[in-house]
């Protein structure tokens, strides 16, 4: 049996939705919708991992968005804004997430080869409630259906990059050490988030929120493109304190191997 009893992934960017362009796609959306008010694809990618409201707020505190805000409405950007954009965006991201719930290639591999190692599997995200339940729906109907699924909203102690959600993972799958866990994360926050939990962290820097890239770019890309994107990646995944960085969830068994084989020789994260 593994000496990893869990590994707990985020959802966008890591098991589905290649690119993370759900939620991106959606602030940009929301921001017009509101307030008429435009901000780039890059920019909404900036905050990527925290929940959703503290993603707006983020994004709100920029200095170049809060610039253009404070140009354009005469004052800074309030939490009564911020409130009205998270009001906006939660339809929009629940009639939409289902149509961004492609599994990422080497998924369900990777998940079955980690069942067959004994290894629990929990997953957490940036989305709510509402939007999780959409799209755990939509996973399933792909074959992809984690043991368990925290959504941020779901604990009165908040979310990333705190480690709560991730700890409830681990009490709700029976866990009995953290440093049995890994967590697998696109984003900084979400690195972060394992990190605050006492966990092993593995970083995908191509298909995630890190590089941007679609599927068909990332399948189309020669060898010099994808080492252009990774290294653009992989500094914030590197910044956050990644213990691995691999391209997709595709490459995770080879560093579960490796983390066993550290923990086996008394290693801790």
């Amino acid at each position: 049996m593994s000496s990893i009893e869990a590994v707990i992934f985020d959802w966008a960017g890591t098991t589905v939705d290649f690119g993370s362009f759900a939620p991106t796609t959606i602030f940009v959306e929301a921001f017009r919708t509101a307030f008429d008010f435009d901000i780039s694809l890059a920019e909404a990618r900036g905050p990527m991992g925290m929940g959703k409201w503290d993603h707006i707020r983020a994004l709100g505190n920029n200095p170049a968005i809060s610039a253009r805000w404070q140009a354009q409405f005469g004052r800074a950007m309030s939490d009564e804004d911020v409130d009205l954009i998270y009001d906006t965006f939660m339809p929009l991201q629940i009639a939409k997430v289902g149509q961004h719930a492609d599994l990422i290639p080497g998924t369900l591999d990777t998940v079955e080869w980690l069942r067959g190692q004994g290894i629990k599997i929990g997953s957490c995200s940036g989305y709510p409630r509402p939007v999780m339940e959409v799209l755990q729906q939509a996973a399933a109907e792909r074959g992809y259906a984690p043991d368990c699924v925290i959504a941020t909203g779901d604990l009165k102690a908040g979310s990333r990059p705190g480690p709560w959600m991730a700890l409830q993972n681990v009490q709700e799958l029976g866990v009995n050490a953290v440093f049995r866990c890994i967590k697998v994360d696109d984003s900084a926050p979400g690195v972060h988030e394992g990190h605050n939990a006492g966990m092993w962290t593995v970083g995908l820097s191509l298909s995630g929120n890190e590089s941007g890239l679609t599927l068909a770019e990332f399948l189309a890309a020669d060898d010099g493109a994808k080492a252009d994107a990774r290294g653009k990646a992989s500094g914030n995944l590197a910044a956050a304190g990644a213990h691995y960085i691999i391209d997709t969830i595709a490459d995770l068994p080879a560093v579960v191997e490796v983390i066993q084989q550290r923990i086996a020789n008394g290693e801790r994260p």
